[in-house]
């Protein structure tokens, strides 16, 4: 490690909902945090999934959006400064006395009291299509997500999935494409039915096409793919479709990652911890959200958030095991207030 690393009292693994909120659980408590993710985005499976599926069941609010929630969440923190490291994957962690010496896929280097661990089910990666060559076309033509709408108007769009990410974008960008093609390799679509349903009467009205198989070839030029070749899951000759645009949602596989190597008590996908400080096998890591795994656990954004209150009383103590950690209530404790930066 050299001399540029980042001293800190916490590192948080993971900006989903559980790890921004840990940041303000450790941010009442006057801890200081930087939060390391591996998209470049936070929110997580909110952010990545299902940013406009609404959430019912988090206290207080009878219903919000995923990305709503995840805005509202980085708002409650602004208060306590927390640097987010985005676009990194941590890849070393190495226990050094009482502190951890840890470093990121960027090569950027932290010296840290207590690590959280708040990955989800791990690091999502995009189920890609596997072509020959087909890589190159990322973010040009071959899309994973979208993030700009407008630049599919006007254009012939293959969408292949039938989960609700492929359904979604079909419905959306249907109306402004000159042609929209969905490929699915088979007839059972696993979106919501009213989403099925809408895109069947599209299909039935000669709006756009629907296929039942798998892409097995495509046409490119140099910078832009032109078509791709489809062959029926029925055995019928293989189809040739021109397209601008080849957009795949086969969803996100969740990864463990090079957590999987720190020497973690795993249980399968997940870390074991105890129930007391959520704290795994090594002492200062915790583990919260659904990345953890106790006996009773519900992987649920509420028993997240929980986690993290108690994950940060134990960091207060191990951060400062001369003081005595005292409850203090947002309402009424003026320390609170003026770590919250309200006026008296």
């Amino acid at each position: 490690m050299t001399s540029n690393r980042i001293e800190t009292d916490a590192l948080i693994v993971g900006a989903g909902p559980c790890g921004i909120f840990q940041v303000f659980e450790l941010g009442l408590l006057g801890i200081k945090t930087h939060i390391v993710d591996s998209m470049n985005n936070v929110g997580g499976q909110c952010a990545e999934l299902y940013p406009d599926k609404p959430i019912y069941d988090i206290p207080g609010i009878p219903m919000c959006l995923a990305q709503e929630l995840v805005d509202n969440l980085m708002e409650q923190i602004a208060p306590f400064g927390a640097e987010f490291h985005l676009g990194e994957e941590v890849t070393i962690v190495q226990p050094d006395g009482d502190e951890f010496d840890i470093e990121t896929s960027a090569g950027t280097q932290f010296r840290t009291k207590t690590v959280f661990l708040a990955g989800g089910v791990g690091s999502f990666q995009p189920r890609k299509i596997r072509l020959e060559g087909i890589e190159k076309h990322e973010e040009k033509t071959l899309f994973y997500r979208v993030r700009d709408p407008k630049r599919f108007e006007g254009k012939n769009i293959v969408i292949l999935g039938g989960g609700d990410s492929a359904l979604d974008w079909v419905l959306e960008l249907q109306p402004k494409a000159a042609s929209m093609t969905i490929v699915h390799r088979r007839e059972e679509y696993r979106g919501a039915p009213a989403s099925v349903e809408k895109m069947k009467a599209l299909i039935n009205k000669g709006a756009m096409r629907e296929l039942i198989g798998k892409v097995t070839d495509y046409s490119a030029s140099d910078s832009s793919i032109t078509g791709v070749t489809v062959t029926p899951k029925d055995g019928s000759e293989p189809v040739d479709i021109d397209c601008d645009y080849l957009l795949v949602f086969w969803g996100l596989a969740p990864q463990l990652g090079p957590i999987a190597n720190w020497g973690l008590d795993l249980n399968r996908k997940t870390v074991n911890v105890d129930t007391e400080k959520f704290e795994t096998n090594i002492p200062g890591i915790y583990a919260i959200g659904d990345i953890n795994y106790y006996p009773g656990k519900k992987k649920l954004i509420l028993s997240g958030f929980h986690e993290a209150a108690l994950a940060a009383f134990a960091a207060k103590s191990r951060i400062e095991p001369e003081k005595k950690v005292h409850l203090q209530y947002t309402t009424t404790s003026p320390l609170m207030h003026k770590r919250l930066g309200i006026e008296e």
